[in-house]
């Protein structure tokens, strides 16, 4: 906007999305797929109209509030906080001295201790964190990489003190090294070696945890450092394949631990780019698993993702208006097919979101589950002009930068190059 409050001059014949894909001024019949390309049904492969023929009318998507901030105490009372008002799992945010393996009264970490999460030390504190909580019927994201076998190895301690069975426990570990190195920098080992202790996990979590997901792949803080959509689609799944190839070489049956892959990605405002950014992901990870990969069995060709609201996009600035933007990305999501939804409190710009704006993240959810009706039709906007085209394009773009990277030699390799790194640095420029 200019100063008067004008648009700035632009071609009326051309507007661009928000990662500046051309947008039409009319979309028609033209627009749909190919005759031979049909959308499908819900529930089919390769899944973009959502993994289930019944929706959200089946089950509603996970509302799943992250938090974690000061001592463990601190976050143990936030987090029975919002179980008393809803929230259906819980999400734990770990402060920098936990995510990088320093205790709290390492030197290193000074001045960081529980500043952007929870500062875990010991299995005491993990108990303390977890006090009240039942871990067999709560599920659990833990938002840890470098260190998250060592996270996820105390809070299956926890179950056992308590008497739970391992089995019996459901929940998410991040464990997605790859992004650390190109989005947010909290990796401790260099790539290749950082790779094994991810696949030990998989291989453990499927031997003894089943209900458990081994791995987040996260698109979110690719987004957040500046990626466009497509670039979060497809940084995203050059990661994924990468993952699976490792496991694979390390005796894992794809088909059975494709079951327990989970994906994380940003929802951003731009509505209908979004909406389509997520149709795109689900049929582009069914057709990577089963044409790149070989993997038959259906569940493993499933793109299950949790979404978290585009923090990069709330302002410190009228901090009301982030309860608008938040309520547009979470509805953008929730049309996307999501599995799990966070919503960002309107103060994050400012400080650690209050007990009272989470409060209203959460009724944001709640108000999209129960009160709008989007929840009663699967995929309704399935076959609309626009967001089939979109969808589309999407498509294109995503797997145009993934051959780029695969012709390279994989994320890893592009990853030690500085090459994906460098692309969101100029996207964010």
């Amino acid at each position: 906007m200019s100063r008067n409050g004008r648009r700035p001059a632009v071609d009326a014949d051309e507007r661009r999305s928000a990662s500046n894909l051309l947008r039409e001024s009319v979309y028609g019949p033209q627009h749909l797929p190919e005759p031979h390309v049909t959308i499908g049904r819900p529930g089919e492969y390769p899944f973009t109209r959502g993994l289930y023929p019944t929706g959200y009318r089946g089950r509603l998507w996970t509302m799943r509030q992250y938090a974690g901030f000061g001592t463990a105490a601190e976050s143990n009372r936030r987090y029975r906080y919002l179980l008393e008002r809803g929230t259906t799992g819980l999400s734990v945010a770990f402060d920098l001295p936990t995510q990088i393996g320093y205790d709290s009264d390492d030197p290193h970490a000074a001045g960081e201790v529980g500043r952007v999460g929870v500062a875990i030390d010991s299995l005491e504190d993990m108990e303390t964190l977890l006090e009240g909580i039942p871990l067999d019927t709560v599920s659990t994201s833990m938002t840890i990489n470098a260190t998250a076998a060592i996270l996820l190895a105390l809070y299956v301690a926890v179950a056992r003190r308590r008497g739970i069975a391992e089995s019996a426990l459901s929940g998410t570990v991040q464990n997605d090294i790859l992004k650390e190195y190109v989005a947010r920098g909290t990796y401790i080992y260099p790539p290749e070696p950082s790779l094994r202790l991810v696949t030990d996990v998989f291989a453990y979590c499927g031997r003894c945890v089943p209900k458990w997901n081994p791995i987040s792949i996260s698109g979110y803080h690719i987004r957040e450092a500046g990626a466009t959509a497509p670039q979060e689609v497809a940084f995203t799944f050059a990661n994924a394949l990468e993952y699976v190839r490792q496991a694979r070489r390390a005796g894992l049956d794809p088909n059975r631990f494709g079951e327990r892959l989970s994906f994380f990605f940003a929802c951003h405002s731009d509505f209908i780019e979004e909406i389509a950014k997520f149709r795109a992901a689900r049929r582009l990870w069914a057709r990577l698993m089963r044409e790149t990969l070989g993997v038959t069995n259906p569940k493993a060709l499933q793109l299950r993702f949790h979404v978290q609201t585009g923090g990069v996009t709330l302002t410190a600035q009228q901090p009301d208006n982030n309860v608008v933007r938040v309520a547009l990305q979470a509805l953008a999501a929730v049309l996307g097919g999501c599995q799990s939804l966070h919503t960002n409190g309107k103060d994050e710009a400012l400080a650690l979101p209050s007990e009272a704006s989470a409060t209203l993240a959460l009724r944001t959810q709640q108000v999209i589950a129960y009160e709008s009706g989007v929840a009663d039709t699967v995929d309704p906007l399935g076959g609309a002009y626009a967001v089939e085209a979109a969808t589309d394009e999407i498509e294109r773009e995503a797997c145009r930068l993934l051959e780029r990277i695969e012709a390279k030699g994989g994320a890893l390799r592009s990853i030690e190059q500085g090459e994906i790194q460098r692309e969101i640095q100029e996207s964010a420029f």
